[in-house]
């Protein structure tokens, strides 16, 4: 406490003789969400969608995507490490495979598995925003959007500048069964713009490592990314961006324990896009896109044991091309557009394989009296193993005076089996089944945003099935499990978020917020199993909140989080961040976990105990 104390005093004093900075800040109701062409202002959205823009990013207690989005409400983020560690995320009660993620409108996904999805090469200083959109989402953005989408948005450059940030942490406790030192973990993110008329340059580094929080936790993470932004003329623009990520950890028992106490896993993911805009009339836009994705898997079971013994090694590439176009009518707005894409595995125990993937897409936006909004359309699908399908949508909503507005959507969706639940062998643990079908949603939805002044509430009602479950499940407990279709899982669900800001003076605020989901999930039809690894792990009650405050260049936050699962013991998690800046330098403290709750979020996994960083960062862009 003594120490706590003395950093406080020190931060506070620093005040006294810092020089007033204004805040450059995005107003959350002028960001504009980018859905397949059509630009739409967050607060004219008929969706349920929630932001984490980049002052709140700045606030949070977090230094990588996995713990930024684990204090978004509606959002199930299950960690098997800390601090950007392997890490599932599922939205309203979804499983991991349910959710598409994005950067910058281009999908990421993963044919393998999943649990690979979050493995991106993006730290937290290059991010603009993240979108968060929820419910059914394959009229937007195609496959695999079955519970829906979150897109990263990266900053665009505006001026020329560098940016360093480094800290540490520990949680001062020592690694008894190993090598007996205090476990902690360090880190480096390094960043410069080059900002020319027409071309800016960006290019961000990350390395972070830590010596875990239990046995064989260890980790190292390394990150890279390019961006480059060319305007060619007022109506045409090219972003290109590049990434590779390497993430190195011990994996004790991540997913065969106890046997596996001493495995290991590396996993190295290499991104490209590259995408164009261009403003053909006043009435047409067109926005070809082209993606590529390298992702290498490799998992060894008995760790620096036996490194040659119980390895798992797996290639993935993808390739996509795709083609949005807008064009405005005197009634509204109609888009449209294609895209393919080409995957392929090569692994040592799910084989060789390979499939395509075709989609079209046209939607059309109008609106009706000034005050009711309408945006309808269907995405076609065609897959190499599972033939044509068709996913239709429609959302709308009614203003009601100025602050009020009603909304609801109907949305369908579908999921695509992975190549592990298809083939995989990994006897005698888990084995997969090329006869499982591609999961299908519907969701309806009806809710209310209101929006005045510095108050802002939503809440909205959805009830969703998903047909054919896909499920690992087993018999008899000598048998491996297996994917199989389970049934129709059928949930309904509330949520409500609620925003007040209020501006004491020019330097000083005070920002409350507070969100709450409730899910009931049932399963029809379900086949008989004796144990299942996804269908009771859902969450029931989730409520996150943070308060913050700042004076001048000075600034709190605490943010608390309570999860209650459908089986197992809830649990509440505290963590704040202070923060100081000093001209163009900001002094910060993290503590998370601060009332050192014993909590798990996937299987026996125990997270860490209470965690204290401090850093300091130097921005100029």
């Amino acid at each position: 406490m003594k120490r706590l104390y003395f950093a406080l005093l020190l931060l506070f004093s620093a005040e006294l003789y810092a020089q007033p900075k204004q805040d450059t800040v995005i107003k959350i109701d002028d960001v504009v969400i980018n859905e397949n062409g059509f630009k739409t202002p967050i607060s004219k959205q008929n969706r349920n969608v929630y932001i984490i823009d980049q002052t709140m990013v700045a606030k949070l207690p977090g230094r990588s995507i996995q713990e930024l989005l684990q204090y978004a409400n509606g959002v199930d983020l299950r960690q098997r490490g800390p601090f950007g560690g392997q890490a599932d995320i599922s939205i309203d009660g979804g499983s991991f495979e349910q959710t598409i993620v994005l950067l910058n409108g281009t999908k990421i996904i993963d044919s393998q598995t999943a649990h690979n999805m979050l493995n991106l090469p993006i730290p937290v200083e290059a991010i603009e925003r993240i979108e968060i959109i929820r419910g059914p989402a394959a009229r937007i953005y195609g496959i695999n959007s079955l519970t829906g989408a979150i897109n990263i948005i990266t900053k665009k450059p505006t001026h020329s500048g560098v940016l360093a940030d480094v800290h540490a942490g520990s949680n001062f406790e020592k690694n008894t069964e190993g090598t007996g030192k205090t476990f902690y973990n360090n880190g480096v993110q390094l960043g410069g713009v080059l900002s020319k008329a027409k071309q800016q340059h960006s290019l961000f580094g990350g390395y972070d490592k830590s010596n875990g929080y239990r046995f064989n936790t260890q980790f190292e993470n390394t990150k890279l990314l390019y961006q480059g932004n060319f305007q060619i003329d007022a109506a045409n623009e090219i972003i290109a961006v590049a990434g590779y990520t390497e993430n190195e950890f011990g994996a004790n028992g991540f997913y065969a324990a106890p046997g596996d106490r001493n495995s290991t896993e590396k996993v190295q993911t290499t991104l490209a896009s590259i995408q164009s805009k261009h403003i053909l009339s006043t009435r047409w836009t067109l926005l070809p896109r082209l993606s590529y994705r390298y992702n290498f898997d490799d998992y060894r079971y008995f760790g620096n044991v036996n490194p040659n013994a119980g390895v798992s090694k797996h290639a993935t590439n993808s390739f996509a091309a795709e083609v949005t176009s807008t064009y405005k009518t005197n009634t509204g707005e109609l888009g449209f557009g294609a895209e393919v894409r080409s995957e392929n595995i090569n692994s040592s125990n799910i084989g060789n394989h390979r499939r395509e993937n075709a989609g079209f897409y046209t939607q059309y936006r109008t609106s009706f009296f000034e005050k009711l909004d309408v945006n309808a359309g269907a995405y076609v699908n065609y897959n190499s193993s599972y033939k044509w399908q068709i996913y239709p949508g429609i959302d709308a909503s009614y203003t009601i005076g100025s602050a009020l507005k009603i909304i609801g959507n109907l949305g369908t969706s579908q999921r695509i089996p992975s190549f592990t639940d298809l083939y995989l062998n990994q006897r005698p643990g888990n084995i997969g089944n090329p006869d499982v079908q591609p999961e299908n949603a519907f969701q309806s939805e009806a809710g209310f945003k209101f929006l005045q002044r510095n108050f802002t509430f939503n809440s909205s009602f959805f009830y969703r099935n998903i047909d054919k479950f896909i499920d690992w499940t087993r018999l008899v407990a000598t048998e491996p499990f297996q994917a199989n279709n389970v049934g129709t899982m059928a949930t309904r669900g509330i949520n409500f978020r609620s925003n007040y800001h209020l501006a004491l003076h020019d330097q000083s605020s005070f920002n409350f917020s507070l969100a709450y989901s409730y899910l009931d999930s049932k399963f029809k039809n379900m086949a008989q199993v004796l144990a299942s690894k996804y269908q009771l792990s859902a969450l029931k009650h989730q409520v996150t909140n943070t308060v913050d405050f700042k004076y001048h260049n000075f600034s709190v936050l605490l943010a608390t989080r309570f999860n209650q699962r459908i089986t197992g013991p809830s649990y509440w998690i505290n963590d704040f961040r202070l923060s100081q800046s000093i001209n163009k330098f900001t002094i910060y403290m993290d503590a998370q976990n601060i009332f050192d709750t014993q909590y798990f979020e996937i299987g026996a996994i125990p997270l860490p105990s209470r965690w204290v960083s401090l850093g300091v960062k130097f921005v100029t862009l």
